[in-house]
């Protein structure tokens, strides 16, 4: 074989060996080698997605049976969790916010995907029933998503998914850390305003008592300023005498007093007084007179 020749040959066979691999049976093209997965793909136990991944994990809270009221799903607030809402195509899902909270003024609501998703807002009620509403609603199923509520109040995360039928009607919360403040508020307005002060050596006992009635004070005391006036405990609010401040010239001045308890306080320090109930004509009287040596 001659050089031009041999060279010929060379060619044709660097062609076939180039040449695709052709069509298999039932003309399929043959297989593509495998893509590289992305970076985020990379599995949860390695590195800081894998801290991001256990985290979001840890974070989710999932519906439960006993937390619904009626068709309500109604959630334990907690600050940075991720509540789940499952939503389904042609039904809207109501996220109500606790009764007057609004949203807040600039991006209150934020949704990782706005073109599959329609999402809007509402309320309902007035004044201190006024609630906002949240409407989610997915275009198809398969979806996910996640949802941002900013609020005067505090932010809400939630991670949307869409199924076929399945859906959550309304979602709502619980907020414990507002239900412990509510609950301590109640308990101090119930406690008195002011507590009555203990027998100490800066109280003055020395007053006397004379006078027969079921009512009689069993003390009475003050603290330079005040007057303290002390009933059994068969006395009750409803049955506080009125109290008469005896003048100099015998003459008497009808004072007011608040109750607290079993006592009645008196703004003011007198010499002599009359507590009387009853007839007018004929009252029942005690007589209450600052006669000195009562220090404690």
């Amino acid at each position: 074989m001659g050089p031009l020749i041999a060279a010929v040959v060379s060619l044709v066979l660097a062609a076939a060996s180039a040449a695709p691999e052709p069509l298999k049976a039932g003309g399929e093209m043959p297989a593509e080698p495998a893509a590289r997965p992305p970076a985020n793909n990379i599995p949860a136990g390695s590195g800081p997605l894998g801290a991001v991944s256990r985290a979001n994990a840890k974070a989710r809270i999932e519906p439960r049976p006993t937390s619904y009221v009626n068709a309500a799903q109604v959630y334990l607030y907690s600050d940075g969790a991720l509540y789940q809402v499952y939503t389904a195509p042609g039904q809207i899902t109501d996220i109500v916010l606790q009764p007057g909270e609004d949203l807040a003024p600039t991006g209150p609501v934020a949704a990782g995907d706005t073109v599959r998703w329609i999402i809007g807002d509402s309320e309902s009620g007035s004044g201190a029933d006024r609630k906002v509403h949240i409407l989610v609603k997915p275009l198809r199923a398969g979806l996910r998503t996640n949802l941002v509520i900013n609020t005067n109040r505090r932010t809400y995360h939630l991670e949307l998914q869409s199924a076929t039928k399945v859906y959550m009607p309304a979602v709502a919360w619980r907020y414990p850390a507002d239900e412990a403040k509510a609950a301590a508020a109640v308990v101090q307005v119930r406690q008195p305003a002011i507590t009555p002060p203990a027998p100490a050596p800066e109280y003055f006992f020395g007053y006397r008592l004379t006078g027969r009635a079921p009512w009689k004070p069993l003390r009475v005391f003050d603290d330079g300023r005040r007057t303290f006036i002390e009933f059994p405990p068969s006395v009750t609010q409803g049955e506080m005498p009125p109290l008469f401040v005896i003048g100099p010239g015998k003459s008497d001045e009808l004072v007011n007093y608040r109750v607290q308890g079993r006592r009645i306080i008196v703004e003011r320090l007198f010499e002599a007084a009359e507590l009387r109930l009853g007839d007018s004509r004929r009252p029942q009287r005690v007589r209450i007179v600052r006669d000195g040596g009562g220090r404690r």
